[in-house]
């Protein structure tokens, strides 16, 4: 069936968004959290982990997103996690709007705060280069896109990049009707955000069935398409164990539904988490 001039200009609206709107909800969701002892450092992951999502626009294949745990790093004398997320758009949706998305985040290793921020975005002809320094003798963040710096902003004490805080999340224990908190900054802002537990169900997807807690963020923080659409929603589904780990996450935009789902986890060990086994590679 031939597609109309309408259909394309529609379907590529939503490619623009779809990247940017599941990396905003895969971030924003772990955004916040409440407190966490440092002590603690049973953490629930660790270097080698890694997590392969794919993404669709409504029932369409768009593209994957994956996040990673590499080896621990020194940056600027202080051991360091060093945690990566990249997305990219398969071949069908780079005719339209070619992505190719790569975060880099590096936190202390007792991940009481981010030490370095690093983005590198090419989403159809705009790209970007971004660097957030973190000066904590002042409580000071600095954003520079392509070597061109803002002037340093305010942070508050322990305040997190995006993606950083994804991983400090996992740390904390879910339950039903938990509101949870934690300061983020991305160099530009820094803010206070809310997410919501809302209930612990199972969900079954094409990779295995999965006890899990849904999550919903406050978005009132949140720009572009999102404040755009009436009603808007970023719900993710995480394990119920100790690991923590997001197996779907969905939103609902003026522009349409995108969903992402975890279909491959490497680096964890069988039984660590409620996985199904088909899903670990031998």
């Amino acid at each position: 069936m031939k597609e109309s001039s309408s259909d394309i200009y529609c379907l590529k609206l939503d490619v623009q968004s779809f990247i940017t709107i599941i990396v905003t909800a895969i971030i924003i969701i772990f955004g916040f959290t409440e407190s966490v002892k440092a002590v603690e450092k049973n953490f629930p992951f660790y270097p080698g982990e890694k997590l392969i999502f794919q993404l669709k626009w409504a029932i369409i294949p768009a593209g994957e997103a994956i996040l990673e745990v590499l080896p621990i790093e020194t940056i600027n004398g202080a051991k360091a996690y060093h945690f990566v997320m990249t997305a990219r758009s398969n071949s069908f949706i780079d005719h339209f709007y070619k992505v190719r998305d790569r975060i880099d985040a590096y936190a202390d290793i007792d991940m009481t705060h981010s030490i370095l921020y690093k983005k590198k975005q090419h989403e159809g002809k705009n790209k970007k280069d971004v660097v957030v320094n973190f000066s904590w003798e002042q409580n000071k963040a600095q954003y520079s896109n392509f070597n061109n710096k803002r002037p340093p902003i305010d942070i508050l004490s322990g305040s997190f990049d995006p993606l950083s805080a994804f991983y400090y999340t996992r740390l904390v224990e879910l339950k039903k009707n938990l509101i949870i908190e934690r300061p983020v900054t991305d160099g530009k802002k820094c803010i206070i955000g809310k997410v919501f537990v809302i209930k612990q169900e199972t969900i079954k997807l094409a990779s295995g069935t999965y006890d899990t807690y849904l999550i919903e963020p406050e978005l009132k923080h949140v720009g572009g398409v999102f404040k755009k659409s009436k009603n808007a929603k970023i719900q993710l589904w995480v394990t119920a164990d100790k690991r923590r780990i997001p197996v779907k996450i969905k939103s609902k935009v003026v522009v349409g539904s995108f969903v992402g789902e975890l279909v491959s986890i490497i680096g964890i060990k069988k039984g660590k988490t409620c996985q199904k086994v088909a899903l670990y590679p031998e």
